[in-house]
């Protein structure tokens, strides 16, 4: 039976949809991600574009973020107060960022910060297990870590080959790498691939790199594999001749991949917190990590404050430039 568990962690909440004991599905939201989908704010409207498109407005959020705003009523001016919904959030890639997109709201809608992700995965019907640190730790038992280190490395292996996988500018491409029988392993690999593609929320472009498979029934079957393993909505290309297809997906909010490898830093702090939230012991609680972890955590007072509530221990942070990754808590 499929569940969700769902962690309210310090400076990050996760959700894990487990079926059969396996992670199929993984989001977090962590402090600071700015507005979310469906969320309905103030903005000043800062550029007004042409036409009703390109138009730029500031919004009433901690920090002030511009998100692009669509269908501009005409003769809208500079500077006018506006009420916007969010339907996308910023997204962070490699060398660039791109600010949130928004749309006029309703009339009579009311500001609001829009649905969270314990609210979201509560609207999929799905029952929701909430964990607690002094209980089992049934996302590690699920494979919560393993998960994270997939997406760090980019690197996820199954029993004929493996996937490669990056997020570009341009899209995220997934390189299929294994040896035997090339229709064997397209085919599984195609398989493979969408669960990664599932598991890690990814929306927008996606390149998949097929090994190569010369007649037409074997990339039908390709394209097959992929129909049958990728929940819809999306749209995809057939596998050409060189082997790649192309798949669009809704994007709304950052995946997983980018969450985790274009923000290593907060990545390693959230790990942290969370093994100190965990660690038993009395006494104070040392958290120990590098240089640029220790300074974020510090930088979020509450977090410690956070912290020293749940597990009534005063607690200390201590950098140690030789402590690689998300450190360690004791």
């Amino acid at each position: 039976m499929a569940e969700w568990l769902y962690e309210a962690g310090i400076g990050e909440a996760r959700a894990a949809l487990v079926e059969n004991g396996e992670i199929v599905e993984a989001r977090i939201e962590r402090d600071g991600d700015g507005p979310r989908v469906g969320a309905i704010l103030e903005a000043k409207l800062v550029e007004a574009g042409k036409g009703g498109k390109g138009a730029l407005v500031a919004l009433d959020w901690p920090g002030a973020p511009q998100a692009t705003l669509a269908d501009l009523p005409p003769s809208t001016s500079t500077g006018a107060r506006l009420i916007v919904e969010i339907t996308r959030m910023a997204l962070r890639e490699r060398g660039r960022d791109k600010p949130a997109r928004a749309r006029m709201a309703e009339v009579d809608a009311a500001i609001g910060e829009g649905p969270d992700l314990r609210a979201r995965i509560t609207a999929t019907g799905i029952a929701v297990i909430d964990l607690h640190p002094a209980g089992p730790d049934r996302l590690e038992q699920a494979g919560w870590s393993e998960l994270i280190d997939h997406v760090r490395t980019g690197h996820w292996p199954f029993a004929r080959g493996a996937l490669w996988v990056d997020a570009t500018p341009a899209m995220l491409l997934i390189d299929i790498d294994g040896e035997g029988d090339a229709l064997a392993l397209a085919t599984e690999g195609a398989r493979q691939a969408a669960a990664v593609i599932r598991r890690c929320d990814v929306g927008g472009s996606i390149g998949i790199d097929f090994p190569s498979v010369p007649d037409r029934a074997g990339r039908q079957a390709i394209d097959a594999a992929v129909d049958d393993a990728l929940p819809q909505p999306f749209e995809r290309t057939a596998v050409n001749g060189f082997g790649f297809m192309q798949i669009v997906r809704r994007r709304d909010r950052p995946s997983l991949i980018e969450q985790v490898g274009l923000d290593p830093v907060a990545t390693d702090a959230a790990l942290l917190l969370r093994r100190a939230e965990r660690a038993v012991g009395t006494g104070v609680l040392t958290l120990t990590a590098r240089a640029r972890v220790i300074d974020h955590i510090a930088a979020h007072a509450h977090w410690t404050e956070t912290l020293q509530n749940r597990t009534g221990r005063a607690v200390r942070l201590v950098t140690d430039p030789a402590v690689k990754g998300a450190g360690h808590a004791q």
